[in-house]
């Protein structure tokens, strides 16, 4: 079984359902930049401030902020322990610094087509308590705006509203997505259709991890 593992794909691909998903089941430690990034957001730090403003426009976060963010982490693992990053690397020089301090066995990329994308981020609403997340047509919440878990008002983040989405997106295709090449190269890559029925994408996914 693979022990260190990037997860690739656009927004809105399914790298966090995934990611959590192996998790759960399969025993990884999950790194989420995202969600690390949002957590210093809400706790206001001053790497959170930076981030903010880069993150509400849909443009990337610096590589030197995301970089030292992520090595902090990795030194906090211990020896063997199974991870999977999502979100890192975004960029050819992060994942070069992210080479330097552990060995990737396997990049997996979530392949979606760019409508299915935007319907599914634009759609997407988020708790911002529990941070359960709702999709207005696949994954409607019980009572409309109400998070079912925590009984929290839905909203929905500013990085997933239409103009914003779109710029992700660009931004993906123009620094992300040489990273497929990048790993191809290495003999690593494995792409998955991510578009389907969440448990059968799954599948796919234990599969190249196995």
């Amino acid at each position: 079984m693979k022990s260190k593992i990037v997860l690739l794909g656009p927004p809105g691909s399914g790298k966090g359902t995934q990611g959590e998903k192996l998790s759960e089941e399969m025993g990884y430690v999950r790194l989420s930049t995202g969600d690390m990034l949002r957590e210093a957001v809400r706790n206001g730090t001053e790497l959170g401030m930076k981030a903010k403003g880069y993150m509400d426009s849909g443009a990337l976060v610096p590589n030197d902020l995301i970089i030292d963010l992520m090595k902090e982490k990795i030194s906090t693992l211990e020896p063997g322990t199974g991870v999977i990053f999502d979100g890192f690397p975004r960029t050819v020089e992060q994942a070069d610094a992210l080479g330097e301090q552990i060995e990737i066995d396997l990049a997996l990329n979530l392949d979606v087509a760019d409508c299915e994308l935007v319907e599914r981020l634009t759609k997407r609403r988020s708790c911002p308590e529990c941070h359960c997340v709702f999709h207005l047509t696949h994954n409607k919440p019980r009572q409309e705006g109400v998070c079912d878990k925590c009984g929290s008002l839905l909203y929905q983040r500013d990085d997933d509203c239409d103009e914003t989405v779109c710029n992700r997106l660009e931004v993906y295709r123009k620094n992300t997505l040489p990273l497929i090449d990048y790993y191809e190269r290495k003999g690593i890559l494995v792409t998955v259709e991510g578009t389907g029925k969440m448990d059968e994408i799954f599948a796919k996914v234990k599969e190249a991890v196995r």
